[in-house]
């Protein structure tokens, strides 16, 4: 006999988490469904241990900057710490008894297991079937995307997981995909000590945003000692027990003692019964309306959605999800137009909204503004470690701005003023009138602003 619930939720990352106790809080009958990890992939091998790396790899960087501006100093790269406060404070060994825990006291019924959608409104969860009278909900997230490269089935290969769960380091890795997965752990490796060397297929780093950003990050990286090789893809690979080598398609060979594959993600809907409900389980990914439902009954939240492989964004879509359910007065409807990114490289490259290439393949007519960190007061006060720009792209027709980049040491931090005035479409005429104080990183919007 199914057992006659609320709502079902299929997947706990951090929207599933969020949907699923939100309306158990509310009161209804909710049934969380999770295969692994509660609170999924942030909390245990992305968001929260990456910044936990990334924090101890610019704690290294900025000692070593100290020299002209504070006197002298000496760095010794020591990677236990950083992995056993992954390990204790992150993770808490991988185990996630803490957010079930967390979920049960919210009212939330929770089952370990894979949920599988057994018609329009229903799903099986364990050896119970369950139906539901609101709906579904669908927040089964992401896993990494494998290329399918000759000789690398098969062989220890890393993703994410490996490169954060790791407590000792190589000597050498080759990290597969220029991305902002893949540069971040780049960064914190080579800070530590590692000789990296990244392939990208693209010819530049970080494709889907602006060129001065992949250039910025680049120039750093290759200040930390990694080499790229961009332009080629690896064409094949080899492990002999010790180092990998990779063939690239430009004739070239890489070699490493670790191979990190960051190559992306995809989405993680294979088995879950979509075509019960009259959705393509082939998709590449669930579409949604602006009230994130799929179909009848139906919604979809985070990375299965295929609008961002971002936690915000889980968390947002997850918001709109739990009014829509509950039928709340005035529940929003989801707009990604100033979608916020932060790429968590030193230095940090935090960007809202379209970019320039974007906006002008839309058929917006733009102009652009943009300043230079360094020589900004903060910039030049700051010295070592000062690289970093801010650029504005403006639609010209309604004088507002559609896309914005902050980088520099604070860039996802001066970023949230530039998604304010994107999400708002605040005129450039007011944002020229504001008062910036002095002597800040964001002042430098104010000079931006000047090329309008």
């Amino acid at each position: 006999m199914a057992e006659q619930v609320d709502v079902v939720v299929v997947g706990l990352g951090v929207g599933g988490e969020e949907t699923s106790g939100r309306l158990a809080e509310a009161g209804l009958n909710v049934v969380g469904v999770e295969p692994r990890l509660v609170g999924g992939e942030c909390p245990y091998y992305g968001c929260i241990p990456s910044k936990m790396m990334i924090r101890a790899g610019n704690l290294i960087a900025e000692t070593r900057r100290v020299e002209g501006i504070a006197g002298t100093s000496t760095v010794e790269p020591d990677w236990a710490p950083v992995a056993k406060r992954i390990r204790e404070e992150a993770t808490d060994n991988w185990n996630d008894q803490v957010a079930v825990d967390r979920l049960v006291r919210k009212g939330v019924t929770f089952v370990r297991g894979r949920g599988t959608i057994t018609g329009p409104r229903t799903v099986q969860a364990g050896d119970q079937e369950y139906e539901v009278s609101r709906g579904i909900v669908i927040a089964t997230g992401t896993v990494p995307l494998i290329p399918p490269i000759d000789g690398l089935a098969g062989t220890p290969y890393w993703t994410n997981r490996e490169a954060i769960e790791a407590d000792t380091l190589p000597a050498t890795m080759i990290v597969l995909g220029g991305g902002a997965i893949g540069l971040e752990l780049t960064q914190v490796y080579a800070r530590f000590g590692v000789d990296v060397t990244v392939v990208e297929g693209a010819d530049r780093v970080i494709a889907m945003e602006e060129p001065e950003s992949s250039e910025l990050a680049q120039a750093a990286l290759e200040k930390d000692g990694v080499t790229f090789r961009l332009g080629s893809q690896a064409k094949s690979v080899r492990h002999d027990g010790d180092t990998f080598t990779l063939t690239l398609t430009d004739g070239g060979t890489v070699t490493g003692e670790k191979l990190l594959v960051a190559t992306g993600r995809r989405v993680d809907i294979k088995g879950l019964g979509l075509d019960k409900v009259g959705l393509d389980p082939d998709a590449r990914s669930i579409a949604v309306d602006g009230h994130v439902r799929a179909g009848d009954g139906i919604w979809a939240i985070g990375d299965v959605t295929g609008v961002g492989v971002f936690t915000h964004n889980a968390m947002y879509q997850a918001n709109v999800a739990v009014l829509d359910i509950l039928g709340a007065e005035g529940a929003p409807v989801a707009s990604y137009h100033a979608m916020p990114r932060v790429t968590f490289t030193d230095p940090e490259i935090g960007a809202v909204g379209k970019t320039e290439k974007q906006a002008r393949d839309e058929g917006l007519d733009v102009r652009t503004g943009i300043t230079q960190i360094p020589a900004s007061t903060r910039g030049w006060i700051h010295k070592a470690g000062n690289e970093g720009f801010i650029k504005l792209v403006m639609d010209n027709e309604r004088g507002v701005l559609v896309g914005a980049t902050s980088s520099g040491p604070t860039g996802g931090e001066v970023m949230a003023a530039l998604a304010v005035a994107v999400h708002a479409a605040v005129p450039v005429h007011s944002l020229q009138q504001m008062i910036y104080a002095y002597p800040t990183f964001h002042r430098a919007i104010g000079e931006a602003l000047k090329a309008f």
